[in-house]
This record gives C-alpha cells, sequence and structure tokens, in this order.
C-alpha cells in the first residue's frame, strides 16, 4: 500500500516548482517536509512558528529534524496571543492562528517565486471540528497527505518506513488547545500548561494533558495508565503546585484528543 502511496504523492509533489512547509515538528508536517526534500531537493524550505502556544521540546524537536535532513528552516514569531480575536479563545480560535500563521507565511512566499505552501492535513483532520482548515482554504495553502487521500495510519506508515525519528511521536496539538473556550488564553496559563505535562512526562507518562480550568487543572492519561498515576500522583502533584496550580484532579475518563471540543452548542448540525 505505500508504494501505491508514494507513487502517487511524487506524482502531486513534482508539478511544483519548490514548497514552503508550515512545519510543527509533528509527524505529518514533518513527513510532508520529508516527501518536499526528497522530491524537490534543491527547493524545500520549512518555517515554523516559535509562539507561546508551541511547546519547546516540539520546537528542540522540529530544529533537530531539519538539520538531520539538512533541510533549510525559517523561524517566525506570529503574535496571535495579541489578537484578541485569539485570546479571548472563541470556538473558532484556530481560525485566527491559522490566518497569523498563513500571513506570515504569504509574506515568505513573496521570496521564493513558484513556491506552493503546505501543510501536514491527513484526510483523519476532516473528521474532527478544525476551523483552521478554512483558513487554510482562504489562504489557498495545499495538503498533499490529504489531497492524496492518505489519513493517520498511512502517515506513520510511511514515516515509518522511511525511519523519520518522530514516526510514533504522540499527537501534540497546541498548548491553547487545553483551556477551555471563552476562556482567556495567556502566557502564563500556556507555561503552567507546558511545565506540568514535562512533570507527567518525567514521570513516565509519554502521552498526557493537562486541561486548564483557571484556579484548577485536570490530568489526561490513557486509560489503562491511571492506576500508575495514582500512584505517583502524591510527586506529580507537588511538582505541579509549585507552578502556581492549587488543584490538581484526575480526569478518571482517561486521555481523549479534542475532549473540549464536547462543550460547543451544535446549531443546525454544524458546530459554532
Amino acid at each position: 500500500m505505500y508504494k501505491n502511496n508514494l507513487r502517487i504523492l511524487e506524482d502531486w509533489y513534482l508539478k511544483f516548482e519548490g514548497t514552503i512547509t508550515a512545519f510543527s515538528g509533528g509527524v505529518d508536517s514533518s513527513l510532508v517536509l520529508y516527501l518536499s526534500k526528497m522530491f524537490l531537493p534543491d527547493t524545500s524550505i520549512a518555517c515554523i512558528s516559535n509562539s507561546e502556544s508551541l511547546k519547546r521540546t516540539d520546537f528542540q524537536l522540529a530544529e533537530s529534524f531539519c538539520k538531520q535532513y539538512n533541510i533549510p528552516l525559517e523561524v517566525l514569531r506570529t503574535t496571535e496571543l495579541e489578537d484578541k480575536n485569539y485570546n479571548m479563545n472563541p470556538s473558532d480560535r484556530c481560525f485566527y492562528c491559522k490566518n497569523h500563521l498563513y500571513t506570515d507565511l504569504k509574506a515568505i512566499q513573496a521570496n521564493y517565486p513558484g513556491h506552493v505552501i503546505l501543510n501536514g492535513t491527513n484526510q483523519d483532520d476532516f473528521k474532527d471540528y478544525r476551523p483552521g482548515l478554512r483558513a487554510a482554504s482562504e489562504f489557498e495553502i495545499r495538503s498533499p497527505l490529504a489531497e492524496c487521500g492518505l489519513d493517520k495510519q498511512n502517515v506513520r506508515q510511511l514515516a515509518r518506513h522511511f525511519g523519520l525519528p518522530n514516526w510514533n511521536k504522540p499527537a501534540s496539538p497546541c498548548l491553547s488547545s487545553r483551556i477551555p473556550y471563552n476562556n482567556m488564553i495567556t502566557a502564563e496559563k500556556l507555561k503552567q500548561i507546558e511545565e506540568a505535562e514535562e512533570v507527567l512526562n518525567i514521570h513516565g507518562f509519554p502521552e498526557a494533558r493537562v486541561r486548564h480550568f483557571g484556579n484548577r487543572v485536570t490530568i489526561e492519561v490513557p486509560r489503562a495508565l491511571i492506576s500508575e498515576l495514582k500512584e505517583k500522583l502524591a510527586a506529580i502533584e507537588y511538582s505541579i503546585k509549585n507552578l502556581g496550580i492549587n488543584v490538581i484532579e484526575i480526569d478518571e475518563e482517561g486521555l481523549v484528543s479534542g475532549k473540549l471540543n464536547r462543550q460547543l452548542r451544535f446549531e443546525n448540525g454544524k458546530s459554532v
């Protein structure tokens, strides 16, 4: 199957002179970038936004990835946190985030005639509520994985085939996704979330979410690991409380990606 996907992707890439990949350090955009380098070796660059909502570890992994594969990397500093349309955290927050990113990428594109801007969207992303997809459409951003019919399983299969260092890296959505809609996003909250998740990583939970509810947080780990989390909770609580968080709770349901989207109202079958 992966050989057929690879042929389809090669035909897709070779239609363009060069590419500018919106890079996050995750497996999806890493595969998009790796394939760009493979099929268009002299005309592929990466761009990453080193903003407050990106984990420092993900930024470092992205830098390391580009060095490993000799891919030019341009670092942006987007300012979405200064935009009230973003920091007030409406249900379409991701649209405004991507609007800032793609505006900056379009400015870079002006310096690279013939280059197309790519993102890491795959087919499975269309099954979730992702307002950032609207921004991609408005800015005419291309999505080779989705356009060639690849889902997340296909992505990991290809990434593993090429030996990409992050082929099995757990999903790492932006830190702002840990704050409930209509609760203001601040740099302090994002820092607390990041450092609290680092605590969990150190204690043996590589897949974890810390949801920030103001004066309290909830911890999500895979359901099978909740018993282990409870055994280690005293040490974890001590470290997290030192970050300025007073109340720490375990989410007994376990880790569910996109859980905060459940709070969205639905009108006429569409989320708002």
